[in-house]
């Protein structure tokens, strides 16, 4: 998963860092909250861990920010000093998932991180076929299948299908996908990424008619929506 990290102090940032990445994650650090927001603004994260008092903004400006402007917010842990009672009410009532009070017990922390990362995201590693719909992703396989039609996705497309219908609804920046896709620092064509989104939209029949969108996210990267017919929406409500 990808975690971006927010505290100036440069010791703790680094240990979080060192701590999480041990743990299998891609870490991204900032020392104000400034740059972070600006980061938002072109990179997806998969968890926010921020600090309270920083130079610039405080932790709860950059939840309420984030609470503004992505959709769906990443899931967010306030890692501060502060400990009174109504300090913790009031990070987790501005939007923080999670509270916890320095100094950091590694342990807490990465259980912490751990079980925000499976509430938020509880597709992933939930088993060997993740259904979506009509479709069904055999992952060890790493086959699909469109209502038990089987569908012949190379294997860098079947982790870029499954990479999108594990984020249905969230725009993923194109440097989150080539990450997840080809490995960190890949060294491919531009046109690449676009290449392969559109094999994936063309095999997959990922078009309205058919439930689904895979759109381009300006200046950001893709979103696969999925479209709830009205008679559909009537059932479920």
């Amino acid at each position: 998963m990808r975690i971006a990290t927010l505290d100036d102090d440069d010791a703790q940032t680094q240990a979080i860092s060192r701590l999480l990445t041990d743990e299998g994650h891609v870490c991204w650090s900032f020392r104000a909250a400034r740059p972070l927001i600006s980061a938002l603004r072109q990179e997806t994260f998969d968890l926010l861990v921020l600090d309270w008092n920083l130079p610039d903004l405080t932790g709860v400006e950059v939840i309420n920010w984030v609470g503004q402007n992505l959709e769906p917010p990443p899931p967010m842990l306030l890692l501060t000093a502060r400990s009174a009672e109504e300090d913790v009410v009031a990070g987790l009532d501005a939007g923080a998932d999670d509270y916890i009070v320095k100094p950091v017990q590694p342990a807490v922390l990465v259980a912490r991180v751990n079980a925000l990362l499976r509430r938020t995201y509880p597709a992933q590693g939930s088993g060997p076929v993740e259904q979506f719909a009509d479709f069904s992703f055999n992952v060890p396989a790493k086959t699909v299948t469109i209502n038990e039609e089987v569908v012949n996705l190379t294997a860098k497309e079947f982790t870029l299908a499954l990479l999108l219908f594990r984020n249905t609804h969230r725009a993923l920046s194109r440097s989150h996908i080539l990450e997840a896709v080809w490995g960190r620092n890949p060294d491919l064509p531009t046109r690449t990424l676009d290449m392969h989104v559109s094999r994936v939209r063309t095999k997959l029949r990922l078009r309205p008619e058919h439930g689904f969108r895979l759109a381009p996210v300006y200046s950001y990267g893709y979103r696969l929506e999925r479209l709830v017919d009205e008679a559909e929406e009537y059932a479920v409500s």
